[in-house]
């Protein structure tokens, strides 16, 4: 977005979204870091041994950091999916519950993507909405 684009309604919007998500996987992130019992007890039921808690705070918070700069924004929404991708799938594997567990990665996804197209009107010229 340059200096003269007139911030519109869609943009604060984008924003207002991208911001409650990138909150959330912030403090998502900085559990990992804290390593405190609970996420140890999640991760391990996950079958993910305590030793890769950091590493995965750690590609979680750079992807944050890559998704609210604008100029890294896409870069930083197509790493958060990666990431999700991930979440899924092992969540799946350990057959939890499907709305809460198994798609709450698409829920958040859809969000980084929806609050992307919202605040970047290069993205919504890519990927237009249809009626």
């Amino acid at each position: 977005m340059t200096a003269s684009t007139p911030r519109t309604k869609l943009y604060w919007a984008g924003w207002a979204i991208s911001g409650f998500v990138a909150l959330f996987l912030t403090f998502s992130a900085s559990l990992k870091f804290f390593m405190p019992d609970i996420v140890r007890e999640t991760m391990s039921g996950l079958g993910w041994p305590a030793h890769h808690d950091l590493f995965i705070g750690i590609i979680e918070a750079i992807c944050v950091v890559l998704y609210v700069i604008p100029q890294t924004a896409v870069l930083g929404a197509i790493l958060e999916t990666a990431l999700l991708g991930g979440a899924i799938a092992t969540n799946v594997r350990v057959d939890n519950p499907l709305f809460s567990h198994e798609l709450f990665g698409v829920y958040l996804g859809l969000m980084i993507w929806g609050g992307l197209w919202l605040r970047d009107p290069r993205l919504r010229a890519l990927l237009p909405l249809r009626g």
